[in-house]
């Protein structure tokens, strides 16, 4: 039963029977046989048929809901008793939205200097894309915004306060200021992240309470790109004030507080919302309060 429950949250995942066999390894007749097992087990239709994939009933999503939450027991009783035997170990997997990269050290090193066992994979994504991974069971944990959009069902820490500013070479117009407003910095030939980013969501709303509009003569999802062409001299962009001080920036970079209003939006830790949590995240939930409190002594 476990297996054919994880075999339909691949399904519902992809969306594709080919997709959801490749990605589980499998051939498809035999995903379509167990997904078909399934549902004679259940005695209900799980998804809608005809010459491809046509989603799920709407008994289909609730047996998903159901399922996501019996799997994730099952991989968290695993994880608990492996822990038990061995110790602390395993591979951690984290998706974090591009502004918070550089601040990860600080949650990882700690972390893995008390389990040295324990390995990580960090990706960067969407806010959205952050929160559809940990629904899927495709990430341990979340990096992401927690006070601007929906967040659903998860247990979330407060890490840090993100505030902004304007990111410009010394030889740039406002350069020499203390302060820069949002209406000031609309005026600039910007650099931002693409639209999709919650992060670029954030500016542009801020830019429309003064009456102003981002026009950016260039977008990208990095911020590395973003700050290799700020190093030109001929681009100025918005940035976090963490990130600009992780980054290091020193001339000929200059980082001016954008006031007018002063903004600030809250980013922390998610993970799925269960008791228990797997060891593993358990252990990072914890890391990650010990963070926040050397966060909250530096103010």
């Amino acid at each position: 039963m476990i297996d054919k429950l994880e075999f339909f949250i691949a399904l519902a995942r992809e969306q594709h029977f080919g997709r959801a066999a490749t990605e589980l390894g499998i051939t498809q007749p035999t995903l379509s046989a167990a997904i078909k097992q399934l549902e004679d087990q259940l005695g209900v239709m799980l998804v809608q048929r005809g010459s491809r994939f046509q989603g799920l009933t709407p008994e289909g999503q609730r047996v998903l809901e159901w399922a996501r939450r019996i799997v994730g027991d099952t991989r968290t009783m695993r994880a608990e008793m492996k822990a038990a035997r061995r110790g602390l170990a395993g591979h951690v997997r984290i998706a974090a939205i591009p502004t918070a990269l550089a601040m990860l050290p600080e949650l990882t090193t700690p972390f893995r200097e008390k389990h040295p066992e324990v390995t990580f994979s960090i990706i960067s994504r969407t806010s959205l894309e952050v929160l559809s991974l940990l629904e899927n069971f495709e990430i341990d944990i979340g990096i992401t915004y927690l006070d601007n959009e929906p967040l659903g069902h998860v247990a979330s820490v407060p890490l840090y306060s993100e505030r902004y500013q304007l990111i410009t070479a010394a030889t740039n117009r406002l350069a020499d200021r203390e302060t820069v407003t949002w209406k000031e910095v609309a005026e600039l030939p910007l650099c931002l992240l693409t639209p999709d980013m919650q992060n670029r969501r954030i500016i542009n709303k801020h830019l429309e309470e003064v009456g102003a509009t981002a026009h950016p003569t260039l977008e990208s999802n990095s911020m590395i790109v973003l700050f290799s062409h700020i190093r030109t001299g001929k681009w100025a962009s918005i940035m976090p004030l963490n990130l600009a001080e992780v980054l290091g920036f020193a001339e000929p970079i200059r980082a001016i507080p954008i006031v007018e209003p002063d903004a600030s939006h809250l980013v922390g830790l998610v993970a799925v919302k269960r008791e228990p949590h797997t060891p593993l995240v358990s252990a990072l939930l914890y890391e990650a309060r010990l963070l926040a409190e050397r966060y909250e002594s530096q103010r």
